[in-house]
């Protein structure tokens, strides 16, 4: 049974992202007001705002949490060229701290490198360590990385990776896994990047130190706005979900972990094998973005028909819409929807969702 809540966010202009944390129970709002506002659940279930501040002087895309072993910290990129990473700090009382118990968040740093609009920002997994990744309308990845997780004023940049796209999203495959590398994968939204893939991985290759393209079969000629890889819990694979102008869900198999190792002392790439597990065009537009549940099992995605619809493999390894949740939190089976998909295209009707109709199109604002 899904429940719906809706809250009212109080934004003066569009809501670009929203992030749950690792537990749940906090989230994080980012606009084109330049704010970001942090909301906490109650014990009936109610959100309330515990926090709002004036983050930047542009539109901020994105807002993602570290890791609670991290603390609570939050990054966020603008079009004003900038990442910035935050933490929240609770008063003990003493002198010019503030009330006991009050909480407020500090900015711990500015990243300035990148010379146009930061996409997209993201938190390594944690078993890296207190890391995040960048992307930039200039086409270039930039990965930094907080030596010492109590000062979290210092961090260093220690790859800068030239994609030669402009980027629009960036995904970290979190795989504990100590034998296999690290990936990312990074997408273009670029009009002017009309031919190629909009796509590109790439692996950390502990012999040379560098970020290295890895060569796959993954072919995405359009726009790609967002993607993600699921939490490999046990899988010798990885999987990744893309929104485009559709869904797509892609397997990433490595090599074999003898060959794999050879090659990561020898500098050179391994190939992964790549497959096509789903290719649904079930929005009939465009998806904006991609989610995966904790363990990976189920994908949910986003689109301009004001819909989430939720995906999910059977016991043959087939994915299937296993749920499509409206406007006001509704459940719509898969069965369902068809039958009246077909209804409104014999009567030459679109559907519509008069409590979303009025934001189609409207949010997705440029971010280069």
């Amino acid at each position: 049974m899904h429940i719906a809540r809706s809250i009212a966010a109080d934004h003066n202009d569009l809501i670009h992202d929203v992030a749950f944390d690792f537990y749940g129970k906090r989230l994080a709002t980012c606009s084109s007001d330049q704010y970001v506002k942090v909301w906490d659940m109650d014990d009936t279930g109610k959100w309330h705002c515990s926090a709002s501040w004036k983050t930047h002087s542009g539109s901020v895309w994105k807002v993602t949490w570290a890791h609670p072993e991290f603390g609570q910290v939050l990054a966020t990129c603008s079009y004003d060229r900038t990442a910035a990473v935050w933490e929240e700090l609770v008063a003990d009382g003493t002198s010019g701290s503030g009330e006991r118990g009050q909480r407020h968040w500090l900015k711990r740093t500015s990243l300035v490198d990148s010379r146009t609009s930061v996409t997209d920002v993201k938190f390594a997994p944690k078993h890296l360590g207190l890391m995040l990744a960048t992307s930039s309308a200039d086409g270039v990845v930039r990965v930094y990385e907080a030596p010492d997780v109590m000062n979290l004023s210092q961090w260093s940049l220690q790859s800068d990776i030239n994609c030669k796209m402009s980027l629009s999203c960036i995904s970290w495959a979190d795989n504990s896994n100590r034998n296999q590398p690290s990936l990312l994968a990074v997408g273009s939204d670029d009009p002017s990047f009309s031919t190629g893939n909009k796509i590109q991985i790439y692996e950390y290759n502990e012999g040379s130190r560098r970020w290295t393209r890895v060569d796959t079969a993954l072919n995405v000629t359009e726009a790609v706005h967002d993607l993600a890889f699921a939490p490999c819990v046990g899988r010798s694979y990885y999987l990744l979900g893309i929104a485009s102008k559709d869904v797509r869900i892609v397997s990433l198999k490595p090599a074999q972990t003898d060959v794999k190792s050879a090659q990561q002392q020898d500098g050179t790439v391994a190939k992964f094998e790549t497959r096509l597990l789903g290719h649904f065009d079930d929005h009939n537009s465009l998806v904006w973005q991609v989610s995966w549940n904790i363990i990976g099992t189920i994908l949910a995605s986003t689109g301009d028909d004001g819909c989430v619809r939720l995906w999910k493999a059977n016991y043959m390894g087939v994915w299937k819409c296993v749920a499509t949740l409206q406007g006001e939190g509704m459940t719509l089976h898969p069965e369902k929807q068809a039958s009246e998909e077909k209804q409104a295209a014999g009567t030459g009707m679109a559907m519509r969702f008069s409590s979303l109709s009025q934001v189609t199109h409207t949010p997705h604002a440029q971010r280069h």
